[in-house]
């Protein structure tokens, strides 16, 4: 299909498109593209060879979002800086170690630069007004500018695997920061907790039930000391993710324990035949669905919903209560979760919400500073959830009271938010 469209690029079939995706082992820009300029707005020409981009790239005033993904840059081009209307920009698994503060463009508002060689920002990443969203896991970053205090509008940021020694003062401080990845770092250990070996022998492989961006999810049948058991098996794919690494991500699982409103883990998978690492999952009954969608072009941080989805206010408590106390098991722990959202919330028919996908959380010391700081970070992630859900819901005295605590949630100041233990208090005297 990638050949088919760059054939009728070529010969001229594809006047007013708004929308190019190319993968076709490119190693030179195809300069037809920029003939598209009054009306093209998505550009995708990841998984191919290029290098650069032409100088006059700058002609597409109309671009809004540009994927170049899996390409060999070994830098960010300057060119971008000049495209007015650009405000997704992505570069994930190239080459890139110089980026440029001329590179950005001026309504950035999503920016991917994961899995690169990345050693330092500029400071001009300070000046992005509308940044929003900024993935960075997988690169070898030792500091962060503190220049990007004034990056007030940062609501998400991947540092995971990276060479940073502690995470900035200021970062924890931004007011609207809510979704915060930074595993794999220095003076991290990946030494898991106390894990269930359980051999692979003893697994029976089944159907595959999902797949996300650290692992696929099969259905499987474990043979144990009871008997045959139904379970999930998650196979990872061992590389650097959008969020962090693998390991991090079980050795949370590992460490989070048992909980009624957590997916929970029964143990970690010995000799497979692949070598990657794997865990054994409970397998959830199947009238559990997804909450929501993740987020798309268009809302950046907040979650997708289904236009007539809409929930009723004991719903919407039952999920707050449950997803709280979750919340607060895991921070009692030392565990920031990193990606509280309703696409990583499963909810059965009663009501029961069961919080799922570690893949972004982030390991700390429990009872300290930095903790109660990444806890009222996560805080503000809860309090958006609640205003996602009380959107679709119809006002009473019950909605009321979640308003006041969402608004709560969602003060600027995060020292003036509550604790998770706080919430669960208020939401049992609802």
């Amino acid at each position: 299909m990638s050949l088919e469209v760059l054939s009728q690029l070529q010969s001229g079939q594809l006047k007013e498109s708004q929308k190019i995706t190319i993968a076709a082992d490119l190693t030179e820009f195809p300069l037809e593209i920029l003939e598209l300029a009054p009306t093209l707005e998505v550009l995708d020409l990841s998984n191919n060879r290029l290098r650069s981009l032409p100088n006059d790239f700058d002609r597409l005033q109309n671009l809004k979002i540009l994927f170049l993904s899996q390409n060999e840059f070994d830098h960010l081009p300057e060119v971008l800086g000049r495209c007015s209307q650009l405000s997704m920009v992505g570069f994930k698994a190239n080459r890139i170690r110089v980026v440029s503060g001329a590179a950005f463009p001026p309504l950035l508002r999503w920016l991917i630069l994961t899995d690169n060689a990345i050693e330092e920002l500029p400071l001009e990443i300070g000046q992005l007004k509308f940044l929003q969203k900024l993935m960075l896991a997988g690169n070898q970053l030792k500091t962060l500018p503190e220049e990007m205090i004034n990056c007030t509008n940062l609501e998400l940021i991947r540092l995971a695997a990276n060479q940073l020694e502690a995470l900035p003062e200021w970062l924890l401080t931004l007011p609207k920061l809510s979704w915060l990845a930074f595993g794999g770092n220095l003076g991290q250990s990946f030494k898991l907790q106390n894990p269930i070996d359980i051999q692979w022998q003893d697994l029976t492989l089944g159907d595959r039930l999902g797949e996300g961006a650290s692992g696929i999810i099969h259905g499987a049948g474990w043979q144990n000391e009871g008997g045959r058991l139904d379970v999930a098996v998650k196979i990872f794919k061992g590389a650097v993710t959008s969020d962090g690494l693998p390991e991090a991500e079980m050795q949370a699982c590992l460490a989070a324990g048992s909980h009624e409103n957590l997916v929970g883990v029964l143990g970690q998978i010995v000799n497979p035949p692949s070598g990657q690492c794997g865990l054994i999952l409970p397998l959830l009954d199947r009238e559990f669905e997804i909450l929501g969608g993740p987020p798309n072009f268009e809302s950046c941080t907040r979650d997708t919903f289904e236009s007539h989805r809409t929930f009723t206010p004991s719903l919407i408590l039952k999920i707050a209560q449950g997803i709280a106390s979750a919340a607060a098991h895991l921070h009692d722990r030392g565990i920031s979760h990193g990606d509280l959202y309703a696409h990583n919330i499963l909810v059965n028919r009663s009501g029961k919400p069961v919080l799922s996908d570690f893949g972004a959380a982030s390991l700390y010391e429990p009872g300290s500073e930095l903790g109660l700081k990444l806890e009222q970070l996560e805080v503000r992630a809860f309090g958006c959830l609640l205003e996602d859900l009380l959107d679709r819901c119809l006002e009473n005295e019950l909605t009321l009271m979640l308003r006041q605590l969402q608004q709560s949630c969602l003060q600027s100041n995060s020292f003036l938010r509550p604790t998770f233990r706080s919430i669960v208090r208020q939401l049992t005297d609802c």
